[in-house]
């Protein structure tokens, strides 16, 4: 993947710095570790509590597992259900109802149990509630039209840290801040709808940091610096650094003015849809959000191409991590070593849900190193009986060739008795035929040279008791199996 950064160009007939249409220069990507991690860690984080808050609604506090496999879409779940519910022994407990052999149904354990009511307690506090009633107060002021369809808030709902029953749980207790109205597009079941615009929610955090440097002196419209950020390896060349530097001193346009008639190629339009899309990523309890719900609200709000402009221009503000098989924008000054800077109480909870998680896939890991380990143990055994088999077989064999040893040296004892008596009958021949014709060679009728006699031992070979062919042994091994067998006749 590729971030691309647009060059600058200059329009003579207006004097105004633009982007130009087509990217000059592209800049590798460069992945953060630390940003990669806090969104991968929330790997299975969410599936897990929708499952959970789906046990928890039924009248039984148990689902059937064929209700969770309907629903596989919906809940997010990345696996057949039945696996990810496994995953999990110390959040989901598996039974069959009655004893009878039906689907299993899914309930919860003590432990999950203990955590959910600790998360309801942080959803009824009332510091709890007030801030999310303020968040949700500076988002329908963020957009021009004052108001959101609940589709994009359950879009947001994880994001924002909304309870499942919002609509009636927290919007009904603060009418001064909004109210839920019908809809007038096709298919929305209804808006959350601006009631009295606040100034003294209408100041952003880039705002709120700038008042408390220049200690009071910061003035509407001065220029202010977002914090930029790189990943480690990634290279900003000159032409690119004197850009940014030139559009950090650019006049800072609140993210709670409508400054839609901004040229949307301009630097100014850039810099203040940069500044929206920074305040609302504070908005979130995690200050990171899936790109696609981002941009769905962006095109709500009509700034979906700004939004994705903004995007591939500011890696150094805005991360897009590309973990989980989808695109999350994640704010870079909200993090450090991939922790949060600023946590809350949502966060601690869910942070509480992620180590019971993290336990149960240690457990799951020691039972496959305890199968693993057994499964070693019953092959060493079989190893260690086809050892004893094959010195069984050794010894045998041992035994086997011992006798046939002993076999061989009475051969050899014999062959020694007639090799002497051979001796002597030659030693007698050879006087005899002491001829000065005695060195010549005999040749047959047909004139074929006749091949000396080889001597009487040269074709003998001494049989085991098996029948099988031995090779004749040297004269040194005869000589040690002689020296032995008298050695012991002795």
């Amino acid at each position: 993947m590729k971030s691309i950064f647009r060059t600058i160009s200059i329009r003579r007939q207006t004097g105004r710095r633009t982007f130009a249409d087509t990217a000059e220069d592209a800049y590798k990507f460069v992945r953060d570790r630390g940003l990669d991690h806090a969104v991968e860690r929330e790997k299975n984080l969410r599936p897990l509590l929708s499952i959970k808050d789906l046990i928890r609604s039924e009248p039984s506090k148990s689902v059937p597992i064929s209700v969770i496999t309907t629903q596989k879409d919906s809940l997010r779940v990345p696996l057949r259900p039945i696996e990810f519910i496994r995953s999990f022994p110390s959040v989901f407990q598996e039974f069959l109802p009655g004893g009878i052999g039906i689907h299993p149904h899914i309930s919860l354990t003590p432990e999950i149990l203990n955590l959910d009511a600790e998360e309801q307690l942080v959803y009824g506090s009332e510091s709890y509630k007030q801030g999310l009633a303020d968040r949700l107060l500076k988002l329908l002021m963020i957009n021009r039209i004052s108001k959101i369809p609940l589709e994009i808030l359950d879009l947001l709902k994880w994001d924002l840290g909304l309870p499942q029953d919002y609509v009636e749980s927290m919007v009904p207790e603060f009418p001064d801040y909004f109210r839920v109205i019908k809809s007038k597009f096709r298919g929305c079941i209804g808006e959350l709808e601006l009631v009295c615009w606040s100034n003294e929610h209408s100041v952003s955090v880039l705002e709120k940091k700038a008042r408390a440097v220049g200690k009071g002196e910061f003035s509407k419209g001065s220029p202010i610096a977002f914090p930029v950020k790189f990943s480690n390896g990634f290279v900003v060349d000159k032409k690119m650094k004197k850009w940014l530097d030139e559009w950090q001193k650019l006049p800072y346009i609140s993210p709670y003015e409508n400054a839609l008639h901004l040229s949307a190629t301009s630097d100014e339009s850039d810099k203040w849809a940069a500044a929206v899309l920074h305040e609302i990523l504070n908005l979130f309890v995690s200050k990171k959000a899936e790109k696609d719900a981002i941009l769905h609200l962006g095109e709500f709000m009509g700034l979906r191409s700004r939004f994705k402009r903004v995007l591939h221009n500011h890696p150094g503000i805005f991360y897009l991590s590309s973990k989980l098989r989808t695109h999350t924008v994640v704010l870079r000054d909200a993090y450090k070593r991939g922790m949060l800077v600023e946590s809350n109480q949502l966060v601690t909870s869910r942070n509480r849900y992620m180590k019971l998680m993290s336990k149960a896939k240690k457990e799951n890991n020691a039972v496959s190193s305890r199968k693993r380990e057994d499964k070693g143990k019953v092959e060493g055994e079989v190893c260690d009986t086809d050892a004893i088999a094959e010195n069984d077989d050794i010894s045998g064999s041992e035994v086997e060739d011992e006798r046939e040893e002993d076999v061989i040296e009475d051969d050899e004892d014999d062959e020694d008795d007639d090799d002497q008596v051979d001796q002597n009958q030659s030693l007698n021949r050879g006087r005899r035929n002491s001829s000065p014709r005695a060195g010549r060679r005999s040749f047959g009728k047909s004139g074929s040279q006749e091949k000396p006699h080889s001597s009487p031992r040269a074709g003998r070979r001494s049989f085991g008791k098996s029948g099988s062919l031995d090779k004749p042994r040297s004269g040194r091994n005869k000589v040690n199996l002689t020296t032995e067998k008298r050695s012991q006749m002795s």
